[in-house]
């Protein structure tokens, strides 16, 4: 769901109410979700949860940064960022917990307790048209391989895709309460750091789902030892996003962010040249892991705090929100490329399935560091 909104909300009303919203209906939906009696009540639910869910990351990133002077803001946002490192690491291995020891309602029902502390909309046609573009483009990425590239139904999603977006841009233009601050991209830190994130984010979501996914298919690992496996990336994540932040500030972002790209493509490519279909977790998906999470680590935060660097303080919470929904149309493009490279390949074919895809993406995670180096003096002066 698209972030964009919220954080205009919360510019306009109040950061702390609409996260407190944000919150509460999470909390309701989440109930919703694991008291569904059908297919079609926990869709519906999960739609809501997710418009609830858009109200609570950018707003509590713009609660934080207006507390802190902006030199402290590096170390804010790099904790923020380590506690969803955090999140990262522990969501797939409690969630497979809950389901393999209790049910698939349980991953719903925890979120219940979370809330027992606790004029007029943005363009509701924009942030329709906003959502529509990555759900065309979505369709025709995972479906392209099983329907054919030239069937109708695939080239019509992508003609939406390439259509409604300067529809989106000309009503984003002309409406009094658009979805989007176009003004916010006259920054060419904020154009830049966005564009490298959406790409970044591609990168991250479908090699995250690639990590979960490849020792299922290929080792056979249940979905608990799975999810353990994978753990180690997150975990390395949490650690370094907490000081990455400071290193942007003591070395200039674009110098950090280029590091983590490089990890990050050399983590994938050594997945792709050395993992084959025998189970080495410690000497070789456990190393890999931890290069993986460094990149990460490297990336995520100080894009976060690169992209709202520029922004006065009364703009935090839009450019934030902007700058998550970037991030969040990288993860539905990252897990269509998975679903549309791998696909659900035969025994015999799953190892080449994954190769191809880190080969891929690990070129992905590169650009995502070369493109910052295309406009000088984007990315202000690095430091010394």
């Amino acid at each position: 769901m698209d972030p964009r909104p919220a954080g205009r909300l919360a510019d306009r009303y109040g950061r702390k109410r609409v996260f407190l919203i944000g919150v509460a209906g999470f909390a309701v939906t989440s109930a919703l979700c694991g008291l569904a009696p059908s297919a079609g009540v926990l869709i519906g639910a999960r739609a809501l949860q997710a418009a609830f869910a858009a109200l609570v990351s950018p707003t509590s990133l713009a609660l934080i940064l207006p507390e802190f002077p902006p030199q402290r803001r590096p170390f804010a946002i790099g904790v923020w960022g380590a506690m969803g490192a955090v999140a990262a690491a522990l969501g797939p291995t409690s969630g497979a917990l809950l389901i393999q020891n209790l049910s698939w309602r349980w991953i719903f029902l925890v979120n219940v307790p979370v809330f027992a502390v606790t004029h007029g909309l943005p363009d509701p046609v924009g942030a329709a048209l906003i959502a529509v573009i990555p759900a065309a483009l979505s369709l025709a990425i995972i479906e392209g391989p099983r329907w054919g590239w030239s069937d109708e139904r695939v080239v019509g999603s992508f003609v939406v895709a390439v259509l409604m977006l300067p529809v989106f841009l000309v009503r984003t233009r002309r409406v009094a309460r658009p979805v989007m601050d176009l003004a916010l991209f006259k920054s060419a830190q904020f154009r830049l750091v966005n564009a490298a994130t959406l790409i970044f984010a591609a990168a991250f979501f479908g090699a995250l789902l690639a990590t979960l996914v490849f020792p299922q298919t290929v080792w056979h690992y249940s979905v608990l030892r799975a999810a353990l496996a994978a753990s180690p990336g997150p975990v390395m994540v949490a650690v370094l996003a907490r000081v990455s932040p400071s290193f942007s500030q003591t070395y200039g972002p674009r110098r950090v962010l280029t590091t983590g790209a490089v990890l990050y493509r050399g983590a994938l490519a050594a997945y792709a040249a050395w993992v084959g279909t025998t189970p080495h977790w410690l000497y070789q998906w456990l190393p890999l892991q931890a290069v993986l999470g460094a990149g990460i680590g490297f990336t995520l935060p100080v894009q976060s705090t690169a992209a709202v660097q520029e922004l006065p303080p009364g703009r935090l919470a839009v450019g934030s929100a902007i700058n998550a929904a970037f991030r969040q149309l990288g993860a539905v493009l990252g897990i269509s490329l998975f679903v549309a490279v791998v696909g659900r390949p035969g025994p015999a074919a799953a190892l080449d399935a994954f190769h191809r895809f880190w080969w891929l993406f690990a070129a992905l995670g590169l650009a995502s560091g070369a493109m910052l180096w295309t406009t000088p003096g984007a990315l202000g002066r690095d430091a010394r």
